[in-house]
């Protein structure tokens, strides 16, 4: 899971809670794309919880649609207050929707629960730092807490096969990466940290304001060797 920064509100977000009654379900379809977009831009086009792309269509027309959900990290029903607040409005894929509850993850599994506490917005604790991965694409509390991980795999359910497929394949692409520079920067450790170090920061960096997915997987990793070496 990757931390998000939230920016400024979409002024029509603004415009609407100010003409009353106004609710979520009454957002006008404009308003509604305006902050789509919005949220796509500041989390980088990946979903708020799995780190999977938000996938995008471009229709006939030039217009582009994106399969995604608008979270209400506090649910409507437990926290109606809440639904036109920007910091509580996240962008999640449409985690399976319509498909088993097995295989239905992020804000579709989630629903109208109220025990998710890992908050993808927060500053203490930054959830970057709450997690680590493994080889087979595994996502669990970096210290073991067992809170965490029944949130990740019970109420989020981010650790469904294919979702822990795709990190798999970018924790192995990284795994292959480093031994191959490790062997080429043998003798040398400064020069292999500075390898690691850009590696990290191309993970980092957007590209077309969009980060690569599961990009936290990468990260971690190149996080782990690169503090590895300087000790």
């Amino acid at each position: 899971m990757k931390q998000i920064i939230k920016t400024v509100e979409p002024q029509s977000l603004i415009q609407h809670r100010a003409n009353q009654p106004a609710f979520y379900d009454n957002l006008p379809l404009a308003a509604k794309e305006e902050l789509r977009q919005s949220l796509l831009s500041e989390q980088g086009h990946i979903c708020c919880y799995c780190m999977k792309r938000i996938p995008e269509k471009v229709e006939k027309d030039g217009t582009v649609n994106y399969e995604m959900k608008v979270e209400h990290y506090k649910c409507q029903d437990a926290f109606p207050e809440l639904q036109l607040t920007y910091s509580n409005l996240l962008g999640a894929c449409t985690g399976n929707e319509g498909k088993p509850k097995k295989l239905q993850t992020c804000d579709t599994k989630k629903g109208n629960s109220i025990k998710l506490t890992i908050n993808p917005t927060a500053n203490l604790p930054n959830c970057e730092t709450l997690f680590k991965y493994n080889a087979e694409g595994e996502i669990s509390s970096i210290n073991g807490d067992s809170a965490i991980d029944e949130q990740l795999n019970e109420t989020l359910n981010l650790n469904m096969q294919t979702l822990k497929d795709g990190r798999s394949e970018v924790f192995l692409e990284i795994q292959k990466k480093i031994k191959i520079e490790g062997k080429r920067f043998k003798n040398d450790k400064a020069s292999f940290i500075r390898h690691l170090e850009k590696e990290r920061d191309n993970w980092i960096n957007r590209s077309d304001n969009k980060y690569r997915p599961y990009n936290m997987v990468a990260i971690y990793i190149l996080n782990k060797k690169i503090s590895q070496n300087l000790n």
